[in-house]
């Protein structure tokens, strides 16, 4: 049996794989978001995205299962995380046929490791709630805060280091030929909503010199390294905790098996109606993290800001989940998700007539700030709703949730190239206005039901 002692080696645990993550998500996250402007020739930073979140679908569906099983939690855990490194190595020498390979093996190992990674937290909790005599329940909610509040704090560092180093090179206001030359009122004109990659709108977006880029990669790949070594060394395998016993008890579902869960789980009505909120949720972020940073960070106020515009959507969006999920307790779902659609419907509405310009850098960083606010909203409360509707099939509703939030962002990347930044907000407008119809009609369904 576990002493008493065991709780704070469990808390060493949790906040060992939290901060592994920090330090990983750190890497990808810098990466992700520059790629729309540094790897934008023929959209190959774009289509690179697109890969990594298309094999997201189908490894979702077949190899979180089959590699626990094989390797346990821990050893998943470490090998999945070095999944990342070839993708951002290949920001050394960034060719269809190096990058989009590179993230295809990202998203087959980004699914079983955020599996492996909610079924240690998961188990952990259950053990902790014995040991201190707590409802496991309240625990699974704790450690899981933990780990988002920690890995939420990701998109501030890694944009932090992108932005460091490109504003000390020429290519930020280090050099005296720095800012002048770029913005033209003739090239601003092609930025915001009128930006189309195919009719030059590129002109703006000079890719940074390679020195730059690669030294930021260095520091990447770093931390990727050093999150699988943090897990390898700091984590406790799930043995320890009963990972046999687990085993024999849970009835987890084969691949073949939670597809066909996850298919079937598609006949409820429910389900059905919350696949245009859930495609919304990847299309969202997609834009802010692709086509904002490129049409208008990128295009009217430099490369070297990307990062710092971006640290505000990721500080807020930190903040909020935190607040939403306390103050969803008081207030319930509806009023949140009522905020979530009047803001972001709002932000479309202002980026459609909004011409950005360097001259007013606050803009850039409220849009995007409020784009926080939104994007939380949609995090904490679909997630729930998911759990909370779903609660007898987590497995296949959580598969089918992450199915259609990738297949929002495979759609958002795919047609980044294609669609000028107007079309893509008109897009986005309609699919918002559809998934709020659609979540309005479950919960009056549901209402119903329960009276």
């Amino acid at each position: 049996k576990l002493s008493r002692g065991e709780k704070w080696r469990i808390l060493k645990n949790v906040a060992a794989v939290s901060l592994s993550f920090m330090v990983q998500f750190t890497a990808f996250q810098g990466t992700a978001n520059l790629q729309s402007s540094i790897n934008a020739k023929e959209g190959l930073g774009t289509v690179s995205l697109s890969a990594i979140y298309a094999a997201l679908v189908v490894s979702c569906i077949f190899v979180p299962t089959f590699l626990i099983k094989r390797l346990t939690v821990k050893w998943t855990l470490c090998l999945s995380l070095l999944c990342y490194a070839p993708y951002i190595a290949s920001q050394f020498y960034p060719k269809f046929y190096t990058l989009v390979p590179a993230g295809v093996l990202l998203g087959l190992g980004a699914a079983p490791m955020w599996a492996a990674k909610a079924t240690y937290l998961t188990q952990v909790a259950g053990v902790y709630a014995k040991i201190t005599d707590q409802t496991v329940d309240g625990i699974v909610v704790r450690f899981f805060g933990f780990f988002f509040l920690a890995w939420q704090t990701a998109e501030l560092w890694g944009n932090l280091i992108s932005s460091l180093v490109f504003s000390s090179g020429a290519h930020g206001g280090g050099g005296d030929h720095g800012n002048t030359t770029i913005f033209t009122d003739a090239a601003l004109r092609h930025c915001g909503a009128n930006f189309c990659t195919n009719l030059g709108g590129n002109a703006n977006i000079q890719r940074p010199p390679d020195s730059e880029i690669f030294t930021i990669s260095a520091i990447y790949l770093t931390c990727i390294f050093v999150a699988s070594i943090m897990v390898a060394v700091f984590v406790d395998p799930l043995s320890r905790y009963g990972e046999k016993q687990r085993r024999a008890d849970s009835q987890e579902l084969s691949g073949i098996q939670l597809l066909s869960a996850t298919a079937y789980q598609l006949k409820k009505p429910y389900q059905q109606l919350l696949i245009p909120i859930t495609v919304w949720i990847g299309m969202e972020q997609a834009f802010i993290g692709a086509d904002f940073t490129q049409a208008y960070v990128s295009c009217a106020y430099g490369i070297h800001n990307i990062g710092y515009v971006m640290i505000c959507f990721g500080v807020v969006n930190a903040i909020c989940s935190v607040v939403f999920g306390s103050i969803m307790k008081f207030i319930g779902r509806i009023p949140l998700m009522i905020l979530g659609a009047l803001v972001h419907a709002g932000l479309v509405i202002i980026l459609l007539y909004w011409k950005p310009h360097p001259q007013s850098p606050l803009v850039f960083f409220t849009i995007s700030g409020l784009w926080g606010v939104g994007d939380a909203v949609w995090q904490t409360q679909v997630n729930g709703l998911y759990g909370t509707l779903f609660r007898r099939n987590k497995e296949a509703a959580f598969s089918n949730y992450r199915l259609w939030e990738s297949a929002g962002f495979v759609v958002a990347y795919a047609y980044s190239n294609h669609l000028c930044a107007r079309m893509k907000l008109y897009v986005m407008f309609v699919v918002l206005c559809i998934g709020m119809v659609g979540y309005f009609i479950v919960e009056i369904l549901h209402k119903k039901k329960k009276q």
